[in-house]
């Protein structure tokens, strides 16, 4: 049974995000989504108010499973309707996702 040498390349390996990291990347994310510049857009203001629709929600959920790894529930875009809300959710979830990868 010899030893197991992981040749993965670095940039598989899971990094921590914190709720301000996911937050920023959601502004710059929806910012670029919308055409608007990251300074217009508030953290606790309702992304419906935006303009946000389904279809741009979609993007979003993709780009934001591929930078944490996890699949994303729109659902969670209409329970935590803010950048402020969301971004602590998926931190979370990120957490709990990371922590279940180190049970093994």
């Amino acid at each position: 049974m010899g030893s197991h040498i992981d040749n993965s390349p670095i940039s598989t390996v899971k990094r921590s995000y914190t709720a301000e990291e996911i937050q920023a990347w959601l502004v710059s994310n929806i910012s670029d989504l919308l055409g608007v510049e990251p300074d217009e857009i508030d953290i606790r203001e309702p992304l419906d108010s935006y303009g946000l629709d389904s279809a741009q929600g979609m993007v979003l959920a993709s780009r934001a499973e591929k930078l944490l790894g996890f699949k994303l529930s729109l659902i969670l875009l209409w329970h935590y309707p803010t950048i402020e809300a969301l971004s602590k959710r998926l931190a979370e979830d990120f957490a709990d996702s990371n922590s279940e990868t180190f049970e093994f």
